[in-house]
């Protein structure tokens, strides 16, 4: 699966190191050939909670019937 960048992407697995859990949203800000890309992840007003590098079978594209909600970043894990 190819991405572009600026495109909203959902995590497909938990990265407790960094808070993140499966379900989250974030932009891809890099993109790496052949199969790797840099996402960013903000908190609701903003501010960058993580920047964390992947291959493209970590992340998803966002799809029409996704709904967004609002939890608390967990950095204590």
């Amino acid at each position: 699966m190819s991405f572009e960048l600026l495109q909203s992407v959902v995590l497909a697995r938990d990265l407790v190191q960094h808070g993140l859990r499966a379900g989250d949203l974030g932009v891809v800000v890099h993109l790496y050939e052949p199969d790797g890309l840099e996402v960013e992840f903000v908190c609701a007003l903003g501010r960058t909670a993580a920047v964390v590098t992947f291959k493209t079978s970590d992340v998803r594209p966002v799809r029409d019937s996704d709904l967004l909600s609002v939890r608390p970043l967990d950095r204590s894990a």
